[in-house]
């Protein structure tokens, strides 16, 4: 697979986008900077970032882990890189394995994988094969922008609805009510629930944090929506960022509650490898006054450094500052009664009597 990399670009701002820069990933054994080359170069407005897509041959789909601090197993991601840009996003790192940046690359540079759901297929299938709830875009979220064009998600869940497959929907993204019709007739057999996820109910900060995301107003609307229809929703306020989103814990909580979530969770932010440099120029760019105060609070959540990778502690946290976080979080949950969501039934899980053949069009494959 031939892949086209970006040029080298100073940390700033860029447009539609939430990193900002480039740096090449960690395998890479050559590295290149921006300089100024006598010729103003620098000072020149870098034309538009354009998102770009490559096809992803994974021969498998279903991802499995035996990380005590998630509450699923095993997950399924149809695309590589995110187009919503998120600077805190986990899974940035993840772009260097193709020789990609972290930074800007990886929101734009983005995999999809079109064999998918015949894939993913064969795998339900494969001898041996126990059930439990399969968690659909854990990694990368399944309803980014593209996915309007490409309607991979809505193809996966076909084939996870076809096998009567238990399966968790993580976005932040209103492309999620597109498939209601699906999800709504899966969560009425107690086979479905959704988690939104909601970082703030800032509008600018969000814009300035997660670009290509849906606004929090309208993952609120999403929540109603979702509800409305049957389906359980566990909001996630993933990440809690110290001093940037923590006073919003009690609000944000509340407006979950009012549009009718099921129940309510956070990870602590999590800077993993690249992502420490890149959150820190993030700050550099957009928040400058506010930037020793983030990281010292959130050192004081990770032992001192920038992240902890402990199992147990690294969704969390340790020390005052997070017992603060998690005590507060708990109390309102508590007193906004919150009911829950009920484990999804592994119960009904079988082979269609249909499905003899790996035909690509027997799940709507795209051609």
């Amino acid at each position: 697979m031939e892949l086209t990399r970006l040029t080298s670009r100073p940390p700033g701002p860029v447009r539609g986008r939430g990193a900002a820069s480039n740096a090449v990933g960690r395998y890479e054994s050559l590295k290149r900077e921006a300089f100024d080359d006598g010729w103003d170069t620098l000072s020149e407005v870098p034309a538009p970032l354009r998102t770009q897509l490559d096809i992803d041959r994974s021969r498998k789909v279903i991802a499995y882990n035996q990380s005590p601090d998630i509450p699923f197993d095993r997950s399924l991601n149809p695309y590589r890189g995110c187009e919503h840009g998120c600077v805190y996003c986990f899974a940035r790192p993840s772009h260097a394995w193709f020789g990609l940046s972290p930074g800007l690359d990886f929101e734009s540079r983005l995999f999809y994988k079109p064999d998918a759901p015949a894939v993913l297929a064969r795998e339900l299938r494969a001898n041996g094969y126990k059930v439990a709830p399969i968690a659909v875009g854990a990694n990368t979220d399944a309803y980014q922008p593209v996915d309007r064009k490409l309607a991979l998600t809505r193809q996966l869940i076909e084939v996870l609805a076809a096998h009567r497959h238990p399966l968790t929907v993580i976005t932040k993204s209103s492309g999620v009510e597109r498939d209601i019709d699906l999800l709504a007739e899966l969560a009425d057999a107690n086979l479905a629930s959704v988690a939104v996820s909601i970082t703030t109910l800032n509008p600018e900060l969000a814009r300035r944090m997660e670009p290509r995301a849906s606004a929090p107003r309208r993952r609120l609307e999403t929540v109603r929506r979702l509800r409305a229809a049957g389906i359980p929703v566990t909001v996630m306020m993933a990440p809690v960022i110290p001093t940037l989103t923590d006073p919003e814990i009690e609000a944000l909580l509340g407006a979950a509650s009012q549009a009718g979530a099921n129940d309510v969770r956070y990870i602590l932010l999590r800077l993993p490898r690249e992502l420490t440099t890149l959150f820190d120029e993030w700050l550099c760019t957009h928040y400058p006054l506010q930037r020793d105060r983030v990281l010292n609070n959130l050192r004081d959540t990770q032992g001192g450094a920038l992240y902890d990778a402990r199992w147990n502690t690294r969704m969390t946290g340790t020390g005052p500052f997070a017992e603060a976080i998690a005590m507060r979080f708990r109390l309102a949950k508590r007193r906004l009664g919150f009911a829950g969501v009920a484990p999804l039934d592994t119960n009904q899980f079988g082979v269609p009597e249909d499905a003899l053949s790996d035909e690509p069009h027997q799940y709507g494959l795209l051609q």
